[in-house]
C-alpha cells in the first residue's frame, strides 16, 4: 500500500500530465477524457481482475481474459452482469484498445461503439440506471479536440496511453488498494480548483468531507444507508465507504443530483471506489420538486453541502406548502433562497436515531421573514444540535465563511444547541485555507464534549435562543478573543514624560545656537 507521500507525489505527476496533454483544451471540458479514460481504464481492468479470480477458484490460474476471443466470453455475459452490473468483450477492453490506438483511424468510432456496448449490456438488468449514459460526456466528436478527425484522434490516443501509463491498482476484493478512486478524486479536485465557482458546485473538499462524515457517524454503529440529496461528484457519501463501510460491505448510498455531467461523475465515483452497482442509487431529478428516495427513508446519517442561495418555485408553487417535506415549519423557504428547502428535506428523511451535517450559507442563521420561522420550528421541536462556524475561504469559488448545522431527532441530549467557533482553525495553502486533521480533531473534540471552551464553544439553551431572535449565528454566543496589544498606560506616560522632558533640553540647545548666530 503507498504511503502518504507516495500518493501525494503520484497524484502531482497525474496532474501535470493531464495538464500538459490538453494543451489548447479548456481543462474544465477537458476533464471529460481524462476521467473517462481513467474510468474505462479501471472497469476494464476491474472484470479482468474478477474474472481471473474466479478461474484461479476453479483451478485455473493462468486463465487470461483479455486473451481469449469474443465469441468464448459470451458465455460468461449474464454472470458478469448479475454480479458485476456490465460486461466488456476482450476486443473492447482498454487494455487492447490502446495497444493499437496511435494507429486506428477509426479510434473516434471504435470508443463511440465500445461505449454504447458496455451501456447496452445492462439493459433490460438491475445495473440499467447505474450504467445509463456514463460515458455521455466523452465526446469523441467534439471539435475542441481538434479541427479533424485524425487530430482527434490523435489526442485521444495520447490520452488513453498517458492513462494506461498511470501507476494505478484495481484489485475487485482489495478494501485497502483505492488508488483509482482517490486519483479520481485528486483531479476532480484540480478540476473544480481552476474552474471556480463551477467547480464549486460539484465539489466539496475533502477536510470538509471527512469532517460532515465524522459528524454524521458519530456514536451511530449501527448505519445501514447514507443519503446526500445534493451529492454532486459524491464526495461527501464516499468518505463513508472508507470507514463505516470497511465493516458493513453491505453499506448503502443514497443520492441525488440536478446536473447531468455531476451526475455521471458520482456514478463513476461509485465504481472506482469499488461500490457495487446494487449498494448505491444516485438519480438524476430537481431534490426540492421531485424527491427520488421518500420510499427508501429514513436515514441514519445525512452529510450534504448543497448549492447556496438557490433560486426556486416557492410560494409560486401553491403544491409545496402542504407537501409533507415542508409543511410542519407552516411556511416555505423564501423564492430567491432554497437553502432551509434542503435543511427542511433532510429533516424529513432523517432516522430519529440518526443525524444530519449539512454546509449552510451563514445567511440562513439570522435573516428574518419565512426563514426566522423555519428556525423557530427547528429550534423549538430541539431538532438543531450543533451548529459550527467555519473557516473562510475553505471552498472552490466561494470566499465567505460557511457553516455547518447538525440536526437530530429524539437523539439528542439536551434541550440546547451547540455553537463552535471553528473560524481559526486552518492552515493557509496557496490561495485556499484547509482543514488540518488536528483541526478536524479539535472540532470533533468540542462537539463531543458538549460544553463550555472560551473563544470556541458555547452551549446554549433553546429558550433563550428564540428570544434572541432564533438567531443561530455562532458570533452571537461565542465570546471573541481580543487579540489587541494590552496597552501599559504607566510605561506609555513614562515614555511620553521622558520624550517631552527631552524636547525640552532639545529647545533650549537651538535657542543657544540662535543667540550665538546673532551674535
Amino acid at each position: 500500500m503507498a504511503t502518504m507521500q507516495e500518493r501525494a507525489e503520484l497524484h502531482k505527476t497525474i496532474w501535470k500530465i493531464a495538464n500538459d496533454l490538453r494543451g489548447s483544451v479548456d481543462g474544465w471540458e477537458f476533464k471529460a477524457y481524462v476521467l473517462g479514460s481513467i474510468f474505462y481504464r479501471f472497469i476494464s481492468e476491474n472484470i479482468c481482475d474478477y474474472i481471473h479470480q474466479l478461474m484461479k477458484d476453479a483451478g485455473q490460474p493462468d486463465f487470461d481474459y483479455s486473451n481469449i476471443s469474443d465469441g468464448m466470453a459470451e458465455n460468461i455475459r449474464q454472470k458478469m452482469v448479475e454480479e458485476k452490473g456490465y460486461f466488456i468483450l476482450p476486443s473492447q477492453l482498454f487494455q487492447n484498445v490502446v495497444k493499437t490506438a496511435e494507429k486506428d483511424e477509426n479510434l473516434n468510432e471504435r470508443l463511440t461503439n465500445i461505449f454504447r456496448s458496455i451501456e447496452a449490456s445492462a439493459i433490460g438488468t438491475a445495473s440499467e440506471e447505474d450504467l445509463r449514459g456514463l460515458f455521455s460526456d466523452f465526446s469523441v466528436d467534439s471539435a475542441s479536440l481538434g479541427s479533424t478527425v485524425i487530430k482527434r484522434n490523435q489526442l485521444l490516443a495520447k490520452v488513453l496511453q498517458t492513462v494506461a501509463q498511470m501507476e494505478l491498482g484495481s484489485k475487485y476484493n482489495d478494501t485497502e488498494n483505492d488508488t483509482f478512486g482517490d486519483t479520481y478524486e485528486f483531479l476532480m479536485q484540480m478540476y473544480a480548483s481552476q474552474a471556480g465557482k463551477s467547480g464549486g458546485e460539484f465539489f466539496t473538499p475533502q477536510q470538509v468531507s471527512e469532517l460532515l462524515a465524522q459528524l454524521a457517524s458519530w456514536n451511530n454503529p449501527n448505519i445501514n444507508k447514507v443519503y446526500d440529496p445534493a451529492c454532486g461528484s459524491g464526495s461527501l457519501l464516499l468518505k463513508f465507504a472508507k470507514t463505516i463501510g470497511k465493516q458493513n460491505p453491505n453499506l448503502q448510498y443514497f443520492g441525488q443530483e440536478v446536473n447531468p455531467t455531476t451526475y455521471n461523475l458520482c456514478r463513476i465515483n461509485m465504481f472506482l471506489h469499488n461500490v457495487n452497482f446494487d449498494n448505491f442509487d444516485i438519480r438524476l431529478e430537481d431534490t426540492l420538486l421531485k424527491p427520488q428516495h421518500m420510499q427508501d427513508a429514513p436515514f441514519d446519517a445525512i452529510v450534504s453541502n448543497p448549492p447556496y442561495s438557490l433560486k426556486w418555485e416557492g410560494k409560486d408553487n401553491a403544491i409545496l406548502i402542504n407537501d409533507e417535506r415542508y409543511a410542519p415549519a407552516g411556511v416555505l423557504a423564501p423564492k430567491s433562497a432554497a437553502d432551509l428547502a434542503f435543511t427542511m428535506h433532510m429533516l424529513w428523511h432523517l432516522s430519529e436515531r440518526g443525524t444530519a451535517a449539512i454546509v449552510e450559507f451563514p445567511g440562513v442563521l439570522y435573516r428574518g421573514g419565512d426563514e426566522k420561522k423555519i428556525r423557530q420550528y427547528l429550534i423549538k421541536n430541539n431538532y438543531v444540535d450543533t451548529v459550527i462556524q467555519l473557516p473562510a475561504n475553505l471552498f472552490f469559488g466561494v470566499g465567505i465563511a460557511t457553516c455547518i448545522i447538525v440536526l437530530k431527532k429524539s437523539a439528542k441530549v439536551d434541550s440546547s444547541v451547540l455553537f463552535i467557533d471553528a473560524s481559526k482553525l486552518f492552515q493557509k495553502d496557496g490561495n485556499k485555507n484547509v482543514l488540518l486533521p488536528e483541526h478536524q480533531d479539535k472540532i470533533m473534540e468540542l462537539y463531543e464534549a458538549r460544553k463550555d471552551e472560551q473563544y470556541l464553544a458555547k452551549l446554549v439553551k433553546n429558550d433563550d435562543i428564540l428570544e434572541n431572535d432564533c438567531n443561530l449565528s455562532v458570533s452571537s454566543y461565542v465570546e471573541q478573543e481580543d487579540t489587541r496589544e494590552v496597552i501599559n498606560i504607566e510605561e506609555v506616560n513614562a515614555k511620553l514624560e521622558t520624550l517631552v522632558k527631552e524636547g525640552y533640553e532639545l529647545n533650549e540647545k537651538i535657542v543657544t545656537i540662535i543667540k550665538e548666530l546673532e551674535g
